[in-house]
């Protein structure tokens, strides 16, 4: 029987793992750079049962990294993580994938696994390159019902929906979508905060540098639990060491208690004031310096003075400097008013 409980990690331990694995310093200054351009961006509203998970980031602010575990030479039978205590995830392995050398080929494939008696997911593997990764804007996925799904709202949640149809290998890296080997119920928290940070850095560095990243993202089920209790994710660089990590994302959601069985869940009860709503009457701010205006819920780019830009949710808005294609290469379409 596995032991399973939660993890920790933030921002700061994304620039810690970096550093652990010999990345160069001028890369983590970029990085941290636009962790800062994106980090208080709201993150989108989850439509739980007829709309695409959508994947914006929110990045944890931490004074204190998370300590990782020590090092294992092959992942453990049997491994008694530390409990959850306020940060969403945490290294482990000391950092260290587990890949072995005759792995690291940098040609491109990906593989899910079938899923199990429970209809629940097993791991993911991909060897991440350019030739994976979207071409065109991403469809729904809301036909898909992963194992433990419900539809739950509370408040205290931003869009207040509290599972999302969570992709282990992000859309953005292989371009799966409506897969049903690679979607877990996965709170907004995970989803957001945990694994998020690490596929935009992925995804940024394979779209900036044309190499490949080993990638695997490991569902954690304890027994017969229809919800996993988090994710393990791994990542090599195999061109060079520019990305290395290995971490546990934790499938919580601070103030919300879970039943990981069945996925029945309990906490502050909804009371139909929308982040939506509450935000309706606010003067819509656009920064200086902006191009577009993403949309992190039906993934279209906006020019910053299209009515549909006032019109968007405020927790989907997202202000950026990107040029079009670089929109168009993280997965974006143009709008089809204003016609960016």
């Amino acid at each position: 029987m596995r032991k399973h409980s939660f993890f920790t990690i933030g921002l700061t331990l994304l620039i810690l793992t970096l550093s652990a694995c010999g990345k160069n310093p001028a890369v983590v200054r970029d990085t941290e750079a636009e962790v800062t351009e994106i980090r208080e961006a709201a993150a989108p509203e989850q439509e739980a049962d007829t709309e695409e998970e959508t994947e914006a980031p929110a990045f944890p602010e931490t004074e204190k990294p998370a300590e990782s575990e020590p090092v294992k030479d092959s992942e453990p039978e049997e491994y008694d993580y530390p409990s959850f205590n306020g940060e969403p995830s945490v290294q482990i392995n000391g950092n260290k994938p587990l890949f072995t050398e005759d792995q690291m080929v940098p040609e491109s494939f990906e593989e899910y696994s079938d899923l199990d008696d429970l209809g629940r997911c097993g791991a993911a593997f991909a060897c991440v390159g350019q030739d994976l990764m979207p071409t065109e804007e991403r469809g729904s996925i809301g036909e898909v019902h992963p194992s433990g799904w419900q539809v739950a709202k509370y408040d205290g949640i931003e869009g207040n929906y509290l599972y999302n149809r969570c992709h282990l290998i992000a859309y953005s890296l292989t371009a799966e979508n409506a897969n049903e080997k690679n979607l877990i119920t996965g709170t907004s928290y995970m989803n957001r905060e945990g694994m998020n940070p690490y596929e935009i850095l992925v995804a940024n560095y394979v779209r900036d540098t044309g190499n490949h990243v080993l990638y695997r993202v490991t569902p954690i089920f304890e027994e017969d639990n229809l919800i996993a209790s988090g994710v393990t994710m791994e990542a090599q660089s195999i061109e060079d060491d520019e990305i290395c990590f290995y971490v546990y994302c934790f499938n919580v959601q601070p103030g919300i208690t879970i039943d990981y069985a069945t996925g029945d869940t309990s906490g502050p009860e909804y009371t139909g004031q929308s982040e939506e709503t509450k935000s309706e009457t606010e003067e819509v701010v656009i920064p200086e310096g902006t191009t577009y205006v993403l949309n992190t819920n039906t993934q279209k780019f906006h020019y910053p003075e299209c009515d549909s830009v006032r019109e968007m949710n405020a927790n989907n808005r997202l202000p950026v400097t990107m040029t079009r294609e670089e929109c168009i290469e993280a997965g974006y379409s143009p709008c089809g008013n204003c016609k960016p």
